[in-house]
C-alpha cells in the first residue's frame, strides 16, 4: 500500500490532482493518502516528481519491530495485571496464534487472487 514520505513531500499537489478516486488530500502542506478510499492503482507513485509516494514493502522491518515490541508489551502487561509471570508465556502463545492466523488469511487470499488471472 502506498504511503507518503513526509520528509520529501513538497506539497506540490500533483498526486492529488491525478488521483482517480480523490483519495489524497493536503494536510499541513503535505499529501496524505486516505487508505479507505485508495484503490491501489499506482498513479500517485508514477506522478510524484519527488518520489515521495512510497511502497509499504519499505516498511517491512519497521512493522516487524513494532509487532515484536507490541507483543513484549502485552506479555509484560498480562504478567503484571494478572499477577502471574506464567501469563507472559500464555500471551506469547496467543500472539503467535494471532500472527499465524494473519498468515493463513494472507496465504488463502493470495491463492484466491491467483485464480483471478
Amino acid at each position: 500500500m502506498p504511503w507518503i514520505d513526509k520528509e520529501s513531500c513538497t506539497g506540490c499537489g500533483i498526486c492529488i490532482d491525478e488521483c482517480p478516486v480523490d483519495a489524497i488530500l493536503m494536510k499541513v502542506s503535505e499529501a496524505e493518502i486516505n487508505m479507505v478510499e485508495c484503490i491501489r492503482c499506482g498513479v500517485c507513485h508514477d506522478v510524484c516528481p519527488q518520489g515521495s509516494v512510497r511502497h509499504d514493502s519499505e516498511k517491512t522491518n519497521d512493522i516487524i519491530r513494532t509487532n515484536v515490541e507490541t507483543t513484549m508489551k502485552y506479555m509484560a502487561m498480562c504478567a503484571r495485571l494478572l499477577r502471574d509471570t506464567r501469563e507472559k508465556g500464555k500471551c506469547l502463545q496467543r500472539m503467535k496464534k494471532h500472527f499465524n492466523h494473519e498468515k493463513l488469511i494472507a496465504e488463502k487470499t493470495l491463492a484466491e487472487l491467483e485464480k483471478l488471472g
